[in-house]
């Protein structure tokens, strides 16, 4: 079993910052069409995730699972590829890539600390991997950002990365009460012209740093001492999680993560993450960021504090509950094989469910995501599965769940907070 989860394992955070971040992350003005908003896809009150398989970005309308796909000219264009990862924990020093393909990693490869995207494009003057992950979602299309043909920030995104993040800069610049605020929170800033794409991706790093820190579950607290911190159902949940059910092969560590890359051979549906070349809708996983094909149809080892918050699971959020992920674990292929389209959590878009599940009759691309497959098969009986989903339960945190700073009640754009 791993080490308590102390405070040192985390980043240190500016108050200052994080209370400019928690408004940022709040404030639709980020977007392009300013209608969508960080806490839009990572919701407090739906575990910093949205509740659905895969994401509803620009153009949708309402948060969680409620969701839906909008309407008339404004609807979306595209589902996201992938389900809305959790932010628990991400400002712990041992994280050293992020995105369920690990596009983003800690990295001297482009002379700027990240392996990324943008390669040799970002920013300087990032405070950390998470400030970095900040500012890929205000450039992409169907997160943030919108079409090329609805506001200049998308048209700029278009031609180059880079070139959306200064518009964002300036938009902010223009409000009059953020100016001061960053004033306030870095040294660096005395003028509204002082403030870069740089502050606000550090603020808004600030902010999940430690907003969406978490360490005070029953299982933390058991491994502090507290020998009556978990139930019995628990108790035999653990053993099986750090035993005969060889969870932990992967979820190990104080952040129940390896923070490596595994194929589980989830359904697939969706449109896919393919690469501008690729004739097939697919998802490859990490391949699709490093270019091996031994990396064909691996995802990252998602963390595990506060998982029963944050369902569904999978990178693409195949099934709803934590039962079905770890019967998954336990028998991939017969699991897929009994998958339904109808465990889907999407929201409706009649223009769009044409597409939703074409993937799964490519027989041959359907043949390759079996074929790799870096889990063997256990047999657990019913008890046990019963016995470890309790032992993940207890892995939701007590107080810190509640949120520090909260949810604004407005922010200095003005514009509406969900």
């Amino acid at each position: 079993m791993p080490v308590p989860l102390q405070e040192d394992a985390f980043v240190a955070v500016d108050p200052a910052q994080a209370r400019l971040g928690q408004l940022l992350f709040f404030d639709k003005v980020l977007s392009g069409n300013r209608n969508i908003a960080c806490a839009t896809c990572h919701a407090p009150a739906h575990g910093t995730s949205d509740g659905l398989s895969l994401g509803v970005g620009e153009g949708g309308q309402g948060v969680g699972p409620e969701r839906t796909a909008g309407t008339g000219r404004d609807r979306i264009r595209a589902r996201i590829a992938r389900n809305a990862p959790a932010l628990w924990n991400l400002g712990a020093h041992e994280i050293e890539v992020l995105f369920h393909d690990g596009r983003l990693s800690r990295s001297d490869i482009y002379d700027n600390g990240f392996d990324s995207p943008a390669q040799e494009w970002l920013p300087p003057g990032l405070s950390g991997i998470l400030a970095a992950q900040a500012l890929f979602p205000l450039a992409s299309r169907f997160e943030m950002a919108g079409d090329p043909v609805e506001n200049e920030l998308a048209g700029r995104a278009f031609e180059r990365v880079d070139y959306v993040w200064p518009l964002v800069a300036e938009r902010v610049r223009a409000i009059p009460g953020y100016p001061p605020l960053f004033a306030e929170a870095f040294d660096d800033v005395a003028a509204p012209a002082d403030i870069t794409i740089a502050h606000i991706a550090n603020a808004i790093a600030a902010f999940q740093a430690f907003e969406f820190r978490s360490h005070d579950s029953p299982f933390d607290a058991f491994l502090a001492g507290d020998a009556g911190a978990l139930g019995p159902a628990q108790r035999r949940g653990m053993a099986l999680f750090y035993g005969k059910a060889g969870c932990d092969g992967c979820h190990s560590g104080p952040l129940l993560s390896d923070h490596r890359f595994h194929a589980l051979g989830l359904p697939f549906f969706g449109p896919g993450r393919v690469r501008p070349w690729e004739p097939v809708r697919r998802d490859v996983g990490r391949m699709g960021a490093s270019d091996r094909l031994e990396d064909a149809y691996r995802f990252r080892t998602p963390m595990l504090r506060n998982v029963a918050l944050s369902a569904p699971y999978g990178h693409n959020g195949a099934w709803p509950t934590l039962e079905g992920m770890v019967r998954h674990h336990l028998n991939p292929a017969a699991a897929r094989a009994a998958w339904k389209p109808a465990l889907a959590a999407l929201p409706p878009a009649p223009w769009l469910e044409d597409s939703d599940f074409v993937g799964m009759q490519d027989r041959a691309e359907m043949a390759r995501l079996a074929a790799r497959l870096d889990i063997a098969p256990r047999p657990l009986g019913d008890a046990e599965v019963a016995d470890l989903v309790a032992f993940l339960h207890a892995l939701t945190g007590t107080a810190s769940v509640e949120g520090r700073l909260g949810r604004p009640d407005r922010v200095p754009s003005g514009l509406e907070v969900e």
